[in-house]
């Protein structure tokens, strides 16, 4: 296939560059549970409150003071909470500086935060750790939309699916990252953890020194700069020998039809029909992927792990997380050739097939203790299956839905809501499932039926399609809806040339 031949070394060193900014997110993610324990007790002694040490007669560890988990929970949430706030200017920052600057820029956030964690241990602990984590969150938030739209327009049409899971892997891979490294013979020690926490800002320093040497995106240097000249010397150094005019004939007709209406503002998103299923679409996509289960299956993994025998939980966990890294890269290989919308149902289907599992095994572990070895096969399972389409997809499929007009505030509103999902469940999980016990992943099931109900009569096939022709795909009338769909307003995407 000619297209692949595009895949040039230039192409590859942008995109491994640009996603050492999701590996960063990934390991802010992860890297915040290993220390738990040791982080509370260092917490409790600044904070001059009493919490004794676990004596090795105690199955458990003791309760920690209510003033340290409150300091602990502000911790790990308000990273999300950073997140949320910070995703909503993502399209603002991208068009003002451009994608390489923006990039560039929002890296300092990284540093700093990194900074006040690593240093952490030399004043009030859990002011700088809250403090860090809060920037830490600002910076991953305008990340996880950076990413994806640079990675998307610098893609050739038939690798923008395969390139776009870059983000997805790199992120599992922070993740797997910190829970090694976490262990506490490694960095998870009493001494050590604020180096833990502070090498997240090692990835932001090669980032930034990288991105000298990476193209600005063409579609942002044409259609947002006017720079055609620049726009095709990008292209041929992307892509290698080959002619960019088909491209730039593409290019040039989203600038026209970008030019005929105003600068899509995030309000002028919600409120335009023309943009009303494709920002529907999206934002599902990512209600789908948080709410998906995904993150009650990490919550439950240590403790069934613990109840099947397994002496050491934590090496088990980990081996969820190398599930996870290794199903995001078959899932590399398989997005260009199975298709989006067919991975994404693959993988939905088979998450709630999964979840009623794990429930029935979890309700009966009390009678049958073979029933943990099934739920520990559920949980790889259903990895497996995430990681196959609802992990990776919807982060890159935003860009694919949308043009060049609206992209940037598109991302920014899919941002802000995954953020917002992932901090609701963050809040939320451990109660309801101390309410459901193993019954929990019931209502993951009954989400993920509906999930898959939606993708199946609303996302509509983006494999191998140029902007435009995704745009036709919602463009088509109301009277000639495809086979299955009822068709209710489609009917417009990216362009309002027509309205």
């Amino acid at each position: 296939m000619q297209e692949n031949k595009h895949l040039t070394g230039t192409l590859i060193f942008a995109v491994f560059t640009a996603v050492l900014g999701s590996l960063q997110y990934g390991y802010g993610i992860g890297v915040i549970n290993a220390p738990q324990k040791i982080v509370e007790r260092h917490y409790a002694r600044v904070l001059e409150l009493d919490y004794p040490e676990k004596n090795e007669t105690e199955k458990e560890e003791p309760p920690a003071p209510a003033t340290v988990t409150m300091y602990w929970s502000l911790s790990v949430s308000i990273f999300s909470l950073g997140g949320m706030v910070s995703s909503f200017f993502v399209g603002w920052i991208a068009d003002k500086l451009g994608r390489i600057k923006a990039m560039m820029t929002v890296n300092i956030l990284a540093i700093i935060g990194a900074l006040l964690m690593g240093l952490s241990p030399l004043g009030q602990a859990h002011a700088l750790v809250i403090a860090g984590r809060l920037i830490t969150g600002l910076y991953c938030g305008l990340a996880s939309g950076l990413v994806p739209i640079y990675v998307g327009e610098i893609s050739p049409t038939a690798l923008r699916g395969a390139l776009g899971t870059m983000h997805q892997l790199a992120i599992v891979t922070g993740i797997l990252i910190s829970q090694v490294v976490g262990l506490e013979f490694i960095l998870g020690s009493k001494t050590l953890w604020p180096v833990l926490l502070g090498i997240s800002g090692i990835p932001a320093i090669i980032q930034i020194i990288l991105l000298f040497f990476c193209p600005e995106s063409p579609r942002y240097l044409f259609i947002k700069l006017g720079k055609e000249e620049a726009a095709k010397k990008i292209l041929i150094r992307l892509r290698g020998n080959y002619d960019p005019t088909k491209d730039i004939a593409e290019m040039r007709k989203e600038k026209e039809e970008a030019a005929s209406e105003k600068k899509v503002s995030i309000i002028q998103l919600f409120k335009s029909p023309n943009y009303r299923q494709p920002l529907l679409v999206s934002l599902v996509l990512h209600i789908s992927q948080q709410f998906s289960g995904i993150n009650g299956i990490f919550y439950y993994s240590t403790s069934i792990f613990s109840k099947s025998g397994i002496s050491q939980p934590v090496y088990a966990t980990i081996g969820v997380g190398v599930v996870n890294t290794i199903f995001t890269i078959v899932s590399v290989f398989l997005v260009e050739k199975a298709g989006r919308r067919s991975l994404y149902l693959i993988g939905l289907g088979g998450m709630c097939i999964c979840a009623i599992v794990m429930t029935i095994a979890l309700a009966l572990l009390s009678h049958h203790s073979w029933m943990s070895y099934l739920s520990m096969v559920a949980i790889f399972l259903f990895v497996v299956f995430f990681e196959v389409g609802p992990g990776p997809i919807p982060w890159f499929i935003v860009a694919e839905l949308f043009s060049q007009g609206p992209r940037p505030a598109a991302m920014a509103v899919s941002g802000c809501c995954n953020w917002t999902c992932n901090f609701i469940i963050g809040m939320c999980f451990q109660y309801i499932a101390d309410l459901c016990g193993p019954y929990v992943f019931i209502i993951f099931a009954i989400l993920l039926f509906g999930f898959f109900m939606f993708t199946y009569f609303k996302v509509p096939e983006t494999k191998g399609k140029s902007f435009e022709e995704i745009s036709a795909e919602f463009r088509r009338k109301k009277h000639s809806p495809r086979k299955g769909l009822k068709v209710t307003e489609m009917e417009y995407l990216g362009t309002s040339s027509e309205s």
